[in-house]
């Protein structure tokens, strides 16, 4: 009995989570870049149960001990391009794919980008977003391009992070911000001639988007840069920059909503279960306890 009291909270926990997962995408259903989290749930390990009379032990079974919200995953799918008509206003759209090293053909990914081989490997599109740096010297990345320019020229993020350019410094202007022109490649022009300065912006493809962590403020940063494989984006990347755009964010309002009815629901089915236990330990206690 006891054990299905554990088994029941482990259930609320989760469901609490879940919860929260929910409500933060909710909360977050018009910021700019902003990228989709979903709660992933897993059982507890087995146990085997056995009965044991007169020195003897029989198996019996296995037996679930309960689940738990192991991680929250991003799902780094496009959001929808909103023209904003500011200079300085970016947004990425990409088609990033990946070769099997078999066939050498481009791997299929699902609807969230993700592709399991017949081995059970797991891979994942890979990503393209605007590297920032904050006061420490340590490369965020970002996909929410709303950029600003402050006095001495220096382009920031909505963060108000430096953004940086293809070498990893910080980016620089100039010009006055309304001369800015930027072509598909991420290239700054000179305004006169419309030939590419030299300057590009610096957009990192994450190879390995899953070993990304997310800070807030719409960043994310990598714990370990070689496991995510990250590279600043050459001529053959299928990535485009869309100057005076911005990409709004990805959550699907109808999945997360009936996501959020789910997990209360199932929040008040395990409360329910607490409460039975609670009322059959307290007759056990009370009222067997007396005969």
């Amino acid at each position: 009995m006891i054990r299905g009291l554990y088994t029941a909270a482990a259930g609320m926990v989760t469901q609490q989570r879940r919860h929260d997962t929910a409500t933060q995408n909710i909360a977050n259903l018009n910021t700019t870049g902003y990228k989709q989290v979903d709660s992933v749930s897993h059982a507890f390990p087995e146990v085997m149960i056995s009965a044991m009379s007169r020195g003897t032990t029989q198996a019996v079974g296995r037996i679930n001990t309960g689940v738990f919200a192991e991680q929250s995953i991003s799902q780094y799918l496009q959001g929808d391009l909103i023209e904003s008509g500011k200079p300085v206003d970016f947004a990425l759209s990409t088609d990033l794919q990946v070769q099997d090293p078999v066939t050498g053909d481009n791997i299929i990914f699902d609807g969230s980008g993700k592709s399991v081989t017949a081995q059970g490997e797991v891979i994942y599109r890979p990503q393209a977003f605007f590297t920032v740096q904050d006061n420490e010297g340590n490369n965020l990345y970002t996909r929410n391009g709303s950029f600003t320019i402050d006095a001495t020229g220096q382009v920031l993020s909505a963060g108000g992070f430096k953004v940086l350019d293809a070498n990893g410094n910080p980016l620089l202007l100039t010009d006055p911000q309304d001369n800015l022109k930027v072509d598909g490649q991420g290239n700054l022009l000179y305004p006169a001639t419309g030939l590419p300065s030299g300057t590009r912006l610096g957009i990192s493809v994450v190879n390995k988007p899953q070993e990304l962590v997310r800070d807030g403020n719409g960043v994310f940063h990598a714990d370990d840069l070689q496991a995510a494989d990250i590279r600043y984006t050459n001529v053959n990347d299928n990535m485009q920059v869309h100057q005076g755009f911005l990409e709004n964010s990805n959550v699907d309002p109808t999945l997360v909503t009936v996501d959020l009815n789910a997990a209360y629901r199932a929040y008040e089915a395990n409360q329910k279960v607490i409460q039975f236990y609670d009322s059959s330990l307290q007759k056990a206690v009370n009222e067997v306890g007396r005969v």
